[in-house]
């Protein structure tokens, strides 16, 4: 019982984790019924969504607009909107302008992670259109045809994906993309269902301390913040799954797209709840692979590959590990090959790195044409292990951060350039010799023989 109690706790306390809002609109009317508060405090799941979906898709106009954030949170919305539309500093004008104006309208404050990533795939089944992805621009020199169905896509980038710019400014720059979306299909005078969710939730920061006020009906996506500590951090993914490990793997995020659709997998890889089988893995002194296969993931089964290999290297006189390349393959298409360039470290340490991405600086693809150019992972907080792996946890590690980073070489070369300047100016100041004669011109002229 206890062990059954702390998995259920477990379960939810992800499921709030990876919980994203979604808003949906419709220039039709009846689509939904009322907004109400049984929305609030419940975790959406896919299949409810689909069901919530489905009068739009059935009844509603086959136009079908999805703004894809990367983050997004319930948070962004109390802290950066405004009171029933009247604040003057809302990052959100032109969304709650859709929103109050729009014959029918969906708010969920919370939609499981997992049902928003498989939304772009969820709209092109029911719709039996490929998704498009379009921007303003593009979408005035489309002619779109309301009794002819299709799936435009326009992503817009989370609250923390510039450095230059503050969560708000970010926000107020999405909500300006939507307006001019919408103005282009107002323009053309095509009913539309548009959709605005994320891939995943954010952490924002609030301009003022101090808790939110509360507001009437016009923040429904307001939610009560629920009592309890944080997660316990899932152990690492392991291989073989009983007995002496071999093979160590570990990342916060771990994330998978295959041309415009993108996928989480790391609930799926970690964790209780994990579901990846890892039958094809081999380990031998040499080389390790760790085969890592999903089901139902493009509509597919989508294989990834891990082969870690490790040598003697006579110059250091030691052995170094390395990750040799990255596959993926889905269902019976070719397989794309990143080959790992630097991912390596001496032997009796495992590796790690904040952030790893292919195609990257450290994962590239094999060659010019081959299947890998259609993939993007990306691995954060990931930490591997293969060789003289003593338990079921992780030994020391050797970071991938190394001195000479971009930011240190910058400074090293500027700060070289300016220490150059300046011994260069005292040279010039030091070679400075005055003059022994002066020439007043007011008395007479001074005569300097030739041979001074």
């Amino acid at each position: 019982m206890a062990a059954a109690a702390l998995a259920l706790a477990l379960g939810l306390a992800l499921a709030r984790a990876e919980q994203v809002p979604l808003l949906a609109w419709s220039s039709h009317s009846s689509l939904w019924p009322p907004p109400a508060d049984s929305y609030e405090g419940h975790v959406v799941t896919e299949g409810q969504l689909r069901a919530l979906l489905a009068p739009a898709l059935e009844r509603g106009p086959h136009n079908v607009l999805l703004f894809l954030q990367e983050k997004l949170s319930v948070e962004d919305f109390t802290a950066y909107g405004g009171v029933y539309g009247n604040k003057p500093d809302s990052a959100f004008p032109n969304l709650e302008g859709a929103l109050g104006g729009a014959p029918s309208s969906l708010v969920l404050p919370a939609v499981a992670g997992g049902a928003a990533g498989a939304l772009p795939r969820m709209l092109a089944q029911a719709l039996g259109a490929a998704p498009l992805r379009v921007d303003g621009a593009a979408l005035r020199q489309l002619r779109l045809n309301a009794s002819l169905p299709a799936l435009l896509l326009v992503r817009l980038p989370h609250t923390a994906g510039s450095s230059l710019m503050a969560p708000k400014e970010v926000l107020t720059s999405n909500d300006e993309i939507m307006g001019q979306v919408l103005s282009a299909l107002k323009e053309e005078d095509v009913p539309y269902t548009a959709l605005l969710t994320a891939l995943r939730p954010s952490r924002v920061l609030r301009d003022a301390p101090g808790p939110a006020a509360a507001v009437g009906p016009g923040r429904q996506l307001l939610q009560r913040e629920e009592a309890g500590g944080a997660a316990e951090v899932p152990p690492p993914l392991r291989w073989p799954p009983s007995g002496t490990p071999q093979i160590l793997l570990w990342a916060s995020n771990f994330t998978v797209a295959y041309e415009e659709e993108e996928q989480d997998l790391t609930a799926r890889t970690f964790g209780a709840g994990a579901s990846v089988d890892l039958g094809g893995s081999s380990w031998d002194p040499q080389e390790a692979r760790l085969v890592m296969k999903y089901d139902g993931v493009f509509r597919e089964t989508l294989t990834i590959t891990l082969v870690l290999r490790q040598a003697l290297f006579a110059v250091s006189g030691r052995r170094w590990g390395w990750l040799s390349e990255v596959g993926v393959a889905l269902g019976g298409a070719p397989r794309g090959t990143f080959n790992g360039s630097g991912v390596a470290a001496p032997t009796p340490l495992g590796w790690r790195c904040g952030r790893l991405a292919a195609p990257g600086p450290l994962l590239v693809p094999r060659s010019p044409g081959d299947p890998a150019a259609r993939w993007r992972l990306l691995l954060q907080g990931l930490q591997v292990q293969a060789f003289n792996v003593t338990g079921p946890a992780f030994g020391a590690a050797s970071d991938c951060a190394g001195f000479f980073a971009p930011g240190v070489w910058m400074g090293l070369v500027t700060g070289a350039l300016l220490l150059g300047g300046l011994g260069y100016g005292l040279h010039m100041l030091l070679g400075l010799r005055t003059m022994d004669r002066f020439d007043d011109p007011k008395g007479p002229s001074i005569a300097v023989p030739q041979s001074e």
